[in-house]
This record gives structure tokens, C-alpha cells and sequence, in this order.
């Protein structure tokens, strides 16, 4: 299959429709009366006030559930004994504290919960509170879960929004029951919070200017980070690709482009000078070219996954080809531009186009079907109401998008930031991904709800029915040597998704299990503190291994990935050294225009 850059726009479809469908599915989709103007707009107007999530999915689930517990009395029953059972492992505790006695705590927090790490929490009567929470926790977690009939997302919707109210109503929360805020009042006479209020009034006011949060001023893209020096090389209605100026005397045969996501700002890549990637990259030798995506605005709003993959991914190689001629192209992908790269290359056919030597998937997502915990926020009412309230801005506000993930980590990205910023009074010192965080980008109406139907909903592509250029595509066409890594604490993509890569058989694979999450563990630099690995090869052909069996089997390494990873490009890059490739012209100096667009 060819695959070119666009010559002209395409036919706008509706947000929600794939590429053209066999004609009966088109008849049957024909009579079917598209959603009425009024009714969008009145949905959107809704959808503002709920931040963009719909109340009849919520609804929905909870009737799903309310129902099945109505129609289980053994689960009643079950439910009664636990909560008897825990009253009175809290009574016996709270007895043997207030005699002096010594008490096992009766339950332990998650691993991941760090709200109670202080010592404080351990003395009375902050440790009858903290424990009375810990159990009233595991209590609703029963409640919400293992009852026969409800489905697995409507269960885990209703469990979601049950651990979201609780954590609302932590001790940790108000003043009179965290003793860390108590101790910190009586030592400072309540300066904290003089210093609360003071940063609460600067956080409004910052959010109601629509600027962005405090420090970030110290991270300029272009000045104290993505500032390896390179030039823009080419320029199009979506996108820009840098070229980085080379840092050895000779250079790999193979140039790399790096396809970055369109969520967020490319310089995740090219942090400041000690975690950079990209400077990491060209200090071995390594021709770099990186895709730097426009911001989207009202305009765009008919951009489309069709525009992104021809008018972006197809005009990049291009540009790499024309530049580098009668090479072939190490291409990265990290997180959704390492899914559009995936497209690319299995509408390339089976050989690549002969212009793919290796591709390397960095927290990237090919089968959808266990997305983690952002399919709380997938299903055709959530769709449909998040559609409507793009369809009236004509994109995705980047506020919208945050406030997503901040309730998918509320106790780490919502509280214990409140609590510190407001309560203590304590600023977290800003960093540069911190920094790269809040520098937000925007999503178009068209490419996001397909994106959101085409790969999250109908998990089109890994199941052979994402098509482009009007032809289905398979990943079992993708035959270049492999390299893919997940991470350990990922809530975007979850290790164990990333994980299904496995399942095609048609290439070697090389894949990489790392500390950190979605973002810290990419951005592992050598020398970075608490850092570790577990790397596993499996060749073309290898029978499958499922990945707790994998987790037991790989090779554990201390350290960063990154050298792990230029070795294994070192290998596959087989064409040797050539002279460094100089930048002729270019456009403009790097980072370019459309980083800093807001």
C-alpha cells in the first residue's frame, strides 16, 4: 500500500464515522437521522458543567449495579458480616490503644497510598481515624465489586466514583483531623496558612488569566529546555520537523525520526540538557529528526487521524528521505504518536516501503481492549457527550484533558497538592517536566473522536479493521526488527497493554519494562537515582509468553534503558559510520514556532 502525503483536504465525515464502509453498512448507516444541532448544543452546554463527563454513563452504571445488589441477598448478607467483622477489629484496636496496650494496626494502606506515611498518623487519635478510613475504604471496594451479572465497566465505573467520594472526605483533607496541618499551625502559628491563602489567591487568579502554573517561567522551551541546537526543516499546515545539529565527527548510516505524541508539547523528548533524549541521542552518533506538532485551534477542528497519519507521519518520512536519500529510517513513537507510527508502518506493507530499518515504541498502545484506567471514560454515552461539547468548541480544551487524569491519580495530583499548597503552605519546587506538564495542548473535534472510537471503543486497529487509504490494514505486516518499552507505574498506557506487541509474530522483538510512569520512565537518564530495568528478547517465530511469566523470566538490569537501547540500534543499524550530516537550510532555528503556540 502507497503511502503519500496529502495533496488536498479531504471530505469531512462526521466525527464519529470511520473510512467508507462496505455498502450495506452504508445503506444501514443511511437511515440512520444524524444527532439534531439543538440537542448537540444543549448537550455541550451540559457537558461544560460536568467537565465533560456524562451523567447517563454514570447513571447507567450505577444502575447496572444497584440493580444486581438489589437481586443478592447472599451478598447482603456477605457484606453485613464484613462490616461487623471490621467494627469490631476497630473497637478492639481503638480498646487496646486507649489502655496503652500494644495494637496491630488492623489494616495497612495500599502500597501506593502515601497519605499516611507520617509518623503522626500513628499516634492517638489520628490512628483511630486514619484506621476508620483505611477499613471503610476496603468496605465500599467489597460493595462495589464481585456481584454477579454487573459488567466489568460498569463495576469499575461505579468502584471509581466510590474511591473518588471517599478520598474526598479523607481525614488528610481537613484541618482538625491531619496532624501534620495541626503540628504545623501550633509550630507556626498558623503562617501556613497565611502562605495557603496567599498561593491559593496566585493559583485563581493564574487559572482565571488562563496562565500557566507558578515557576514554569524557569523551563523556556528553546532557552533552558528543548534547546538542542537543530533547525526546523520543513513546514506544514500540522506539524514541523526538526533536524538536530550533530554532535560526533560521523554519524550512524541510519537517520531516526522521532514521532512524538500530540497530546502534549514533543519536548518531553528534550527536556533540559542533563535528560534530554534527543541530546543523548546525537552525542552517539545518531541523526536525529523530530516531529514538532501544531497546536490545534477552532479552525482545525476537522482535522482527522487521516490528516495526522498523511499530512504528519507520511510528509515527515518524506522530508527524512529527501534529505538522507537511500536511507532507510529508525523511526520512534512515544505513546499516541507511537501508535500513529504503527499505522504508518503496517500500511507500508510488509517490507516497510523499503524505508523503515527499525521502529521503537516508547509507552505506546497497539490492542486497546485493556487500556487501563482511562476506559472509565470510554463508552458510547461518554463518547457521544464528550463529541457534542468538542462538535460546539471545535477541539478538546487542554484544561478538560488534565482534569481527566488528575481524577485518575486524585490522591497524588489533587489532594495531597491541595493540602501541601493550602493547608502547609508549601510549594513543591517547579520542574522541568512539571513545567512540560502544564504546557498544554489542544485536540481537534474530527481526530480525537475518531481516535476515541476508531482505537479506544472499537479497538479497530489491532483487530484488522482500522483502514487507510479505504483498505484495512494488519500489524502482522510490520516485519523491522523491534524495540518497545513500557513502564511500570503507567495509567495511560498500562505495562501489561503495551505488553501485547507479543502477539504479533511477524518480527523480533526487543522489550524493556522500566521503573517510573508514563512520563518519569521514559525520561530515565543515566545516572538517574532508583532506576531499573527488565529487558527480554524474543525472535521472529518464539512462541508467546504471557507478561507475569515474562516479568519472571527477564533479565533485571540496574540503571537507565537508554544505553540498553542505542546497543540494540547499534545492531540493527548495520550500515556502519559516515561523515556528520551538517543542516544545509532550514526555516528557522529549533525548538521552531508551533512549540510555542498556546
Amino acid at each position: 500500500m502507497q503511502l503519500v502525503p496529502n495533496s488536498a483536504p479531504q471530505t469531512p465525515v462526521h466525527a464519529g464515522s470511520s473510512q467508507p464502509a462496505p455498502r450495506a453498512v452504508a445503506l444501514k448507516r443511511h437511515d440512520i437521522e444524524p444527532p439534531s444541532d439543538v440537542d448537540r448544543a444543549l448537550h455541550a452546554l451540559m457537558a461544560e458543567a460536568t467537565q465533560g463527563i456524562s451523567p447517563t454513563s454514570l447513571a447507567l452504571a450505577y444502575l447496572d449495579w444497584s440493580m444486581h445488589l438489589a437481586q443478592s441477598p447472599a451478598k447482603w448478607h456477605q457484606l453485613l458480616e464484613k462490616a461487623w467483622r471490621k467494627d469490631l477489629r476497630w473497637l478492639s484496636y481503638a480498646t487496646r490503644v486507649a489502655l496503652g496496650m500494644p495494637a496491630e494496626p488492623c489494616i495497612a494502606p495500599l502500597p501506593q497510598d502515601q497519605r499516611f506515611r507520617d509518623p503522626a498518623w500513628q499516634q492517638w487519635p489520628y490512628n483511630l481515624m486514619q484506621q476508620a478510613f483505611l477499613l471503610n475504604q476496603q468496605w465500599w471496594h467489597n460493595a462495589t465489586t464481585g456481584i454477579d451479572g454487573v459488567s466489568k465497566h460498569h463495576q469499575d465505573v461505579v468502584a471509581f466514583v466510590a474511591r473518588q467520594l471517599l478520598d474526598l472526605v479523607s481525614p488528610v483533607n481537613f484541618i482538625a483531623t491531619n496532624p501534620e496541618v495541626t503540628d504545623a499551625t501550633l509550630a507556626e502559628g498558623g503562617a501556613n496558612f497565611l502562605r495557603g491563602a496567599m498561593n491559593y489567591a496566585e493559583d485563581a487568579h493564574r487559572a482565571l488569566s488562563g496562565a500557566p502554573p507558578a515557576g514554569t517561567e524557569q523551563f523556556r522551551p528553546g532557552v533552558e529546555v528543548a534547546a538542542t541546537p537543530g533547525q526546523v526543516v520543513f513546514r506544514n499546515r500540522l506539524m514541523e520537523v526538526i533536524q538536530y545539529a550533530p554532535a560526533t565527527a560521523n554519524v550512524r548510516a541510519e537517520p531516526m525520526l522521532i514521532v512524538p505524541a500530540w497530546i502534549m508539547k514533543y519536548y518531553i523528548l528534550d527536556l533540559s540538557p542533563h535528560n534530554s533524549l534527543v541530546r543523548y541521542l546525537v552525542g552517539r552518533g545518531h541523526t536525529v529528526f523530530m516531529i514538532s506538532w501544531h497546536n490545534p485551534s477552532e479552525a482545525d477542528r476537522d482535522l482527522g487521524m487521516d490528516e495526522y497519519l498523511h499530512d504528519g507521519v507520511a510528509a515527515a518520512f518524506a522530508c527524512v528521505r529527501t534529505l538522507v536519500p537511500g536511507r532507510k529510517i529508525n523511526a520512534v513513537g512515544y505513546c499516541l504518536g507511537g501508535t500513529l507510527l504503527s499505522i504508518a508502518v503496517a500500511a507500508l506493507g510488509c517490507d516497510g516501503g523499503g524505508m523503515i530499518n527499525s521502529m521503537t515504541l516508547l509507552a505506546a498502545q497497539t490492542d486497546f481492549s485493556e487500556a487501563g484506567e482511562l476506559m472509565l471514560f470510554i463508552d458510547e454515552s461518554q463518547i457521544a457527550w464528550l463529541e457534542d461539547l468538542m462538535w460546539q468548541q471545535g477541539y478538546l480544551d487542554n484544561r478538560q484533558m488534565a482534569g481527566a487524569f488528575r481524577l485518575l491519580r486524585s490522591n497524588d495530583l489533587v489532594w495531597s497538592v491541595a493540602v501541601n499548597q493550602y493547608l502547609l503552605g508549601q510549594r513543591a519546587p517547579m520542574t522541568d517536566l512539571m513545567a512540560w506538564n502544564a504546557d498544554t495542548t489542544r485536540m481537534p473535534y474530527r481526530m480525537h473522536s475518531q481516535y476515541l472510537r476508531r482505537l479506544f471503543l472499537n479497538n479497530d486497529l489491532f483487530s484488522g479493521r482500522y483502514r487507510v487509504n479505504g483498505v484495512p490494514i494488519a500489524l502482522s505486516d510490520i516485519r523491522t526488527p523491534l524495540f518497545a518499552v513500557a513502564t511500570m507505574t503507567d495509567h495511560v498506557s498500562p505495562w501489561r497493554s503495551v505488553h501485547k506487541i507479543h502477539l504479533l509474530s511477524s518480527c523480533d522483538i526487543d522489550f524493556v519494562l522500566t521503573t517510573g510512569g508514563h512520563n518519569a520512565g521514559i525520561v530515565s537518564e543515566p545516572g538517574h537515582k532508583g532506576r531499573s530495568y527488565y529487558h527480554a528478547r524474543r525472535a521472529q517465530g518464539d512462541c508467546y509468553v504471557d507478561p507475569e511469566r515474562w516479568l519472571e523470566t527477564a533479565n533485571e538490569h540496574k540503571g537507565s534503558w537508554w544505553p540498553e537501547w542505542n546497543a540494540w540500534l547499534e545492531r540493527v543499524s548495520s550500515r556502519g559510520m559516515v561523515p556528520a550530516r551538517q543542516i544545509e537550510a532550514g526555516l528557522e532555528p529549533a525548538p521552531g514556532r508551533y512549540v510555542l503556540e498556546r
